[in-house]
């Protein structure tokens, strides 16, 4: 890349980060614990609904240990209002594996964290940035979204293959940790705006609508079973206005996740 268009790109960036830069808990810490915490919850989330959350979960459960002894039922009500609830029973098994295989430590190799459940190339790379400062290139939706914006302006079905080049050709060896949280940063603000880059993405998919979804339907089902274990199929009918053949539906679905016991 031409020198002087990779350090106005990064001049840039990084002014903007310097102006906005997001205060936010798992920043302040170097725990790889509490950054494999953060990345999981971030997975699909809002930044908004994570921050919420956090404190409170790290506090119940401060290390892999303590998460690993608790039972299913205790993680799924500290992790209610994040939803994706199976991500909460994927952190548990990861956490076990990490006690069992590695001491109580998690693992600082690519192919070592994605041999843990729920983490995938994107987390695993986002954690080997910000846990291990290592200028591991991954990508995600902020990230993807900065480098349309600036490196694809006018192009349509960009690849993340191709992304991932111009991530590597750019990254910082001496802090990808500040590096990447002043692109995800930069990428937030483009989110806000009216045109999303990410449209022009070979992978963009639009979200469904939460609101009547059959999702919302599983995390009202799954809180009513953490908050009454037991509660029959009838009266979680009545009490969500939806009828007792699709409520069966749902709670099959349920507890093949493992979601209710």
């Amino acid at each position: 890349m031409d020198p002087s268009k990779r350090n106005k790109f990064k001049k840039e960036i990084f002014a903007y980060y310097k102006r906005h830069r997001r205060d936010l808990p798992w920043r302040r810490t170097r725990d790889p614990y509490k950054i494999f915490v953060s990345e999981i919850m971030l997975q699909q989330t809002q930044v908004t609904r994570v921050r919420l959350k956090y404190r409170s979960f790290i506090k119940r459960f401060p290390d892999f240990a303590s998460l690993a002894r608790a039972s299913s039922r205790e993680i799924l009500r500290a992790w209610q209002g994040l939803g994706y609830n199976r991500r909460a029973l994927a952190l548990k098994r990861a956490s076990e594996m990490v006690v069992k295989r590695y001491h109580g430590k998690l693992p600082n190799s690519m192919e070592e964290l994605m041999l843990l459940p729920g983490v995938g190339k994107a987390t695993a790379g986002a954690i080997l940035a910000y846990a291990f400062q290592m200028p591991v290139p991954f990508i995600e939706t902020n990230i993807r979204r900065v480098f349309i914006h600036f490196f694809f302006p006018r192009s349509k079905k960009v690849k993340d293959e191709t992304i991932l080049k111009l991530i590597e050709a750019l990254a910082d060896e001496k802090d990808p940790r500040e590096w990447y949280y002043a692109v995800v940063d930069f990428g937030a603000e483009l989110g806000r705006g009216r045109e999303n880059p990410n449209r022009r993405s070979a992978h963009y998919k639009k979200q469904e609508l939460f609101k009547g979804s059959r999702r919302e339907l599983r995390g009202k089902m799954l809180a009513l079973f953490l908050k009454r274990p037991g509660i029959g199929e009838r009266e979680v009918s009545k009490k969500l206005g939806m009828p007792v053949k699709k409520i069966k539906e749902v709670l099959v679905s349920l507890r093949r996740d493992g979601l209710v016991f």
